[in-house]
């Protein structure tokens, strides 16, 4: 019985050992792990406040390894990353402040606003013209600074019109609007231009047009009068050698006018517009009798016009005059550049709420080119151009036809014909 206790005692003993250093063992284990997890921790605080040269150092032991090695690489790559993102950043820097200083530099002024015409944002050329100081500007009202035509507080109409400038008065400024479509919120740019300079240079072109005009009008008209006088013989018979004479220096004379007339008419159009006295016009009846008119001076080219009425008899409203000299100066330009035997034709036609007028010859052509150009005021193309010969050029044509509520439009083919067709609504 006292061995069988004691050997139970000894078994005790021996457990109770056991445990001990079992239980001293983990702890040192458990220690270790808490050591690791506290340099982890310290690590991950570091990158999480900004510090990327923090690493964690070598364990020997193969789990720990692993972690310790991918927790470094991922610190090297932040580090890597971030010097990228700092080189983009400078970058940005660099290109911002090179677009602000090619901005700063144009003669337009920008302007930032919201919705609520706030402005966010103004260039030097702005605060130069609304006479207000750096960042002051921000958040007024653009119109305490600028007033539209009839005061119209519409950012949407704000756009290729003339403003006034409330600090500036002596300028002409004109302004456009852009919506910036990509923020969230409603941004509009508007960009003022001050066009003084140009508006100067306009009103010196045309007053020495308009000058220019009356001067040469008044001497080329005295010209014609003599050379009809001589014609009549007022002044004692001349020979036919001399009519002869005369009649070309009256043609010149006549087509000098005619040039002089063209820049008079293209000044009163820009300055006062055009003025119709409308009436109604049988348009068959009306313009057969200007192709008979014209039959004479086609003979002369050896050249026939052609003309084809439209069975319906359709009339029309339109100023007489005008559109009289719209066609006669088309059917004289067809003349100009019929280079073959093929007759002009001056057909009218319809089209869906229009009247039709096209006069056609089978000359020279226009280019693609020259289409596009041709009713431009102040294009000229040398010798290739069509130009209409007595009158009127083909600007004042189209002025006339737009006045109408028309337009005139121009098909053609090199060396093979063109067509003017006038459209007049119904």
């Amino acid at each position: 019985m006292f061995s069988y206790f004691y050997i139970v005692n000894i078994c005790t003993i021996i457990v109770f050992i056991c445990l001990f250093f079992v239980t001293r063992r983990t702890n040192k284990r458990w220690s270790k792990i808490n050591d690791y997890l506290g340099k982890v921790t310290t690590t991950v605080d570091s990158i999480r406040y900004g510090n990327l040269s923090t690493k964690i150092e070598k364990i020997e032991h193969p789990t720990y390894q692993n972690v310790t090695d991918s927790i470094n690489r991922m610190v090297e790559t932040l580090n890597d990353r971030e010097k990228m993102i700092i080189e983009y950043q400078a970058e940005l820097m660099r290109q911002n402040k090179l677009l602000e200083s090619v901005i700063n530099s144009l003669s337009d002024g920008i302007l930032i606003i919201n919705e609520r015409f706030d402005i966010l944002r103004a260039t030097p050329k702005i605060l130069e013209w609304f006479g207000i100081k750096g960042k002051e500007i921000i958040g007024k009202n653009v119109f305490d600074f600028i007033q539209a035509p009839d005061d119209e507080r519409s950012i949407e109409k704000l756009n290729d019109i003339e403003i006034f400038i409330k600090h500036t008065p002596t300028n002409n400024f004109i302004i456009n609007t852009q919506p910036l479509t990509s923020q969230e919120k409603k941004r509009y740019v508007l960009i003022i231009k001050d066009i003084t300079t140009y508006k100067e240079i306009e009103n010196l072109k045309e007053d020495f047009v308009a000058t220019l005009t009356h001067d040469l009008k008044v001497p080329i008209v005295a010209a014609a009068n003599i050379i009809d006088l001589f014609l009549a013989d007022k002044f004692g018979k001349i020979s036919d050698k001399q009519k002869y004479a005369l009649n070309s220096m009256k043609s010149s004379n006549t087509e000098l006018l005619n040039l002089v007339q063209i820049l008079l008419e293209t000044y009163k159009i820009k300055e006062k517009g055009i003025n119709l006295y409308k009436e109604n016009i049988d348009i068959n009846a009306f313009t057969e009798g200007i192709v008979s008119e014209m039959q004479s001076i086609a003979k002369d080219s050896k050249i026939e016009i052609k003309f084809i009425p439209d069975k319906t008899n359709p009339q029309i409203t339109a100023d007489k005059m005008q559109l009289q000299r719209v066609i006669k100066n088309l059917i004289l330009n067809a003349i100009d550049h019929s280079n073959t035997k093929k007759p002009i034709e001056v057909g009218i036609g319809k089209i869906s709420g229009y009247i039709t007028i096209s006069i056609t010859d089978f000359g020279q052509g226009i280019s693609k080119e020259e289409i596009k150009m041709i009713f431009n005021k102040y294009y000229s193309a040398a010798k290739k151009l069509r130009k209409v010969g007595t009158g009127l050029g083909l600007y004042l044509s189209q002025q006339i036809a737009q006045a109408h509520g028309g337009e005139i439009t121009v098909t053609s083919e090199e060396n093979v014909k063109t067509e003017f067709c006038i459209k007049i609504p119904v």
